[in-house]
């Protein structure tokens, strides 16, 4: 069953446990078919997902509405946010009664969870992104030669990507370079505070591209074998690409785009490319699925494996609904 979307200004309690979906076009997701499978599924009785709509860069009193409203609503047990993770953490962190690691170190919510009353906010992005990598990533990639990582977008996802590729623990195992583009200033100089957090010694680049032919000069300078990461929103979000038609990619590398609905014109530019380049090209699929098992186990304080059997059946349920 599925439920016409919310906004800031219509919230309404909850009648039945309700996990929330904080995001642009939350009626448009997958999860929207998904998550009543995955519910029967895991013997999560009466459980429903309900949609947030909030503006790209809403308000902070919007986040603050909805995220004072799940806090004091009984039977609103969480939510997943995406899009908003940065903006909401910023505008709400006085609200939370506990703040996870990652959290905290990242600057960001991708979730919400109740516990004894209390409302925890986690950023479960570095997990979820280290899953997705490593399903689609060979074991020692990028210990196969010097490759770069260029991240589209200093949004909440590059913070989380960028935080697992550069861990020191993975030694050699890691981009010889990790370059970060956005259109604007402000994200950069955050993603590069949090980098210098970091106890890592990989080597990382900002570059501001106001236009998608700035983002194509970065991209010419990769080595081959590099990861491009379409993390913009672009595509889903808002129509578009943060490349040029006539941007090229990496000699037998690798492109993934977060997106895996929409127009995703940056999927299309790399698909062209696939044969030519030898270019490997993923949508944001694993990572969906990731993403929201990681918040589902949270929210309903349940055990969800990350793979074999029972991560697959889950998998396959989802990948019914395609």
């Amino acid at each position: 069953m599925t439920f016409p979307t919310l906004t800031a200004d219509t919230l309404r309690p909850a009648t039945v446990p309700t996990l929330y979906f904080i995001g642009v076009t939350t009626g448009r997701s997958s999860i929207q078919h998904v998550f009543p499978l995955w519910a029967e599924h895991l013997g999560l009785t009466d459980a429903v997902l309900q949609g947030i709509d909030l503006p790209l860069h809403a308000p902070a009193e919007d986040y603050r509405r909805v995220v004072r409203f799940i806090a004091e609503d009984p039977l609103s047990l969480g939510a997943l946010v995406t899009t908003h993770k940065i903006d909401l953490y910023a505008a709400c962190r006085d609200l939370f009664d506990e703040v996870d690691p990652f959290a905290s170190l990242m600057g960001e919510t991708s979730c919400l969870s109740k516990r004894d009353g209390r409302l925890v906010c986690h950023a479960k992005d570095p997990i979820s992104s280290g899953l997705a990598l490593d399903a689609f990533l060979p074991d020692g990639f990028w210990a196969g030669g010097p490759a770069d990582a260029l991240l589209l977008g200093a949004g909440g996802s590059t913070i989380a990507i960028s935080w697992y590729l550069s861990q020191r623990e993975r030694g050699l195992d890691r981009p010889a370079r990790i370059v970060v583009t956005n259109r604007s200033a402000g994200r950069l100089n955050h993603l590069r505070e949090i980098h210098a957090s970091l106890p890592t010694d990989t080597r990382f680049e900002y570059y501001l591209t106001p236009t998608p032919a700035d983002n194509a000069r970065v991209l010419a300078d990769l080595a081959p074998r590099s990861l491009v990461v379409n993390a913009t929103g672009l595509g889903k979000d808002a129509p578009g690409s943060p490349l040029p038609d006539d941007a090229a990619f990496p000699q037998d590398g690798v492109a993934w785009d977060l997106n895996y609905r929409g127009d995703l014109v940056f999927l299309d530019q790399a698909r062209a490319q696939s044969d030519a380049r030898a270019l490997r090209v993923e949508d944001g699929w694993i990572y969906f699925v990731h993403g929201w098992t990681q918040v589902i186990a949270e929210v309903f304080d349940i055990e969800i494996p990350t793979s074999g059997s029972a991560f697959e059946r889950l998998s396959d349920l989802a990948l019914a609904t395609r």
